[in-house]
């Protein structure tokens, strides 16, 4: 018989959360999404369903918490030019992708659909991204690089709308460098 892990009330048990979000990135490697279910990631656990849907109401929103879980190094590169930080950038991400995580955010982005909380939490998580590109974007307008009167918020999202055109249409090897170039032009004085 199995025990079920120790309840500490109406606060997240870090233990349990931890065991949940490995037995969901488990369920998710060995059946795919299609296998992932509230019942299935529970019982891995060793936690009750009703932990899962309070802490994650949807499946969608758990595939996030998930994803969120993955290693990605975010710590876009500074290489003095605002191309070559772009094309340093798409590589992370697609690298990132090409990783296994794809289907995951893929399905994110599918569930984001029909699911309202998945949809904020998915907007919250691509607003974080955009900061992070923005910064770098920054950075070449403190360089001087930037054309003037171009929104650093509009490159941005130009580089997350490319990524998710690559991710959703099974891209991921597509050449950064060449990205970057196509997304830069007309961005830089010169």
């Amino acid at each position: 018989m199995t025990e079920k892990r120790a309840s500490i009330g109406a606060r997240r048990n870090p233990d349990t959360e931890t065991a949940v979000l490995d037995a969901a990135a488990e369920v998710l490697a060995e059946k795919g999404i299609s296998g992932l279910s509230m019942e299935a990631v529970a019982k891995r656990a060793r936690a009750g369903k009703a932990t899962l849907y309070r802490w994650w109401p949807t499946r969608g929103a758990l595939l996030l918490a998930v994803y969120r879980r993955m290693k990605f190094d975010d710590h876009y590169p500074d290489t003095g030019a605002l191309e070559s930080d772009i094309a340093g950038v798409l590589a992370l991400v697609l690298g990132h992708w090409r990783g296994g995580t794809a289907q995951v955010f893929r399905s994110i982005i599918a569930a984001a659909q029909a699911e309202p909380d998945v949809n904020a939490a998915l907007t919250e998580f691509r607003l974080e991204r955009r900061d992070a590109l923005v910064g770098v974007i920054h950075r070449a307008e403190a360089r001087g690089e930037l054309a003037p009167d171009l929104a650093p918020e509009a490159l941005a999202d130009a580089v997350i709308a490319m990524l998710w055109l690559k991710l959703l249409s099974g891209e991921t090897d597509a050449d950064p460098a060449e990205l970057a170039r196509v997304l830069t032009h007309g961005w830089t004085q010169g």
